[in-house]
């Protein structure tokens, strides 16, 4: 923690000249279009670029672990960041943005939020979710299974074997650039009801509109926290920017775009 607060201490106090390298910033993909904003608004008034890169926060955990260069990371769970911390590659991981689980559902399915378990448990319905370890969504998709348990004895088993992880995996199939992946699966039939970020809904009704966003009941909603953490090496320019995210300012951004945004002030 010392070593956080002194790096912050030169990050506030050096000057914002423009930085030899750009900062580095690895972050989930579901918070591309609030980071690409947030990252365009440190640009113009920091004078420092940001290279961005948005991958399945376990993938990018992966990755770093494995020795790829990054400064900031912004994860869709405190876990996978967490985890570099504790291996000596990161500082501490502070929570910065929240999201939940919705049920996105194909044109003409009876889907609603007092019928979503039956509709998951239906041998008909092709129910999709991302990969877990490899991409929170899945491993939050997962919990939801699991709190399905509680409401029906033997449903947590039906739903693992009946899910398909269609995306998030080093190996899910491609998705055409620009598009958002869970409303493209349920277009090409893959899916009839994929388990997905909440933050998506906007996305997938501009594209698909077609595709209904429904709620998860109490019993089942599954919320996400969004950890974002800052390497050991990085340039007082990623601590800036990681100041940035954290800032009123950022945080309203993330509202914006739908999340839960705890550094907002009360009003």
């Amino acid at each position: 923690m010392r070593g956080l607060i002194v790096a912050l201490a030169l990050a506030v106090t050096a000057s914002p000249a423009p930085a030899a390298d750009p900062v580095l910033l690895h972050a989930a993909g579901s918070l591309r279009g609030a980071l690409t904003e947030v990252a365009a608004a440190f640009e113009s008034a920091d004078g420092t670029k940001v290279v961005q890169a948005y991958r399945p926060s376990g993938l990018i955990r992966d990755a770093i672990a494995g020795g790829e260069r990054a400064e900031v990371f912004a994860s869709a769970n405190m876990a996978h960041p967490q985890s570099l911390a504790s291996a000596g590659k990161a500082g501490p991981v502070v929570l910065f943005a929240r999201n939940e689980l919705c049920a996105f559902v194909r044109p003409g399915l009876d889907v609603t939020s007092a019928n979503l378990l039956e509709r998951m448990l239906d041998p008909g319905v092709k129910l999709g979710t991302s990969t877990p370890r490899a991409d929170p969504a899945g491993d939050y998709a997962y919990q939801v299974f699991a709190r399905a348990e509680a409401v029906r004895r033997g449903a947590r088993a039906a739903l693992e074997s009946k899910a398909l992880n269609l995306t998030g995996g080093s190996d899910s199939a491609p998705v055409p650039p620009g598009r958002n992946a869970y409303g493209h699966v349920i277009a090409e039939g893959k899916a009839d009801l994929f388990l997905a970020y909440c933050t998506n809904a906007g996305p997938v009704a501009r594209e698909q509109p077609g595709i209904r966003t429904v709620r998860l009941p109490a019993e089942l909603a599954v919320g996400a926290d969004y950890g974002l953490t800052v390497m050991n090496d990085a340039s007082p320019a990623a601590y800036r920017l990681s100041l940035m995210i954290l800032s009123p300012a950022a945080q309203r951004i993330l509202a914006k775009h739908g999340f839960a945004a705890p550094g907002l002030p009360r009003e």
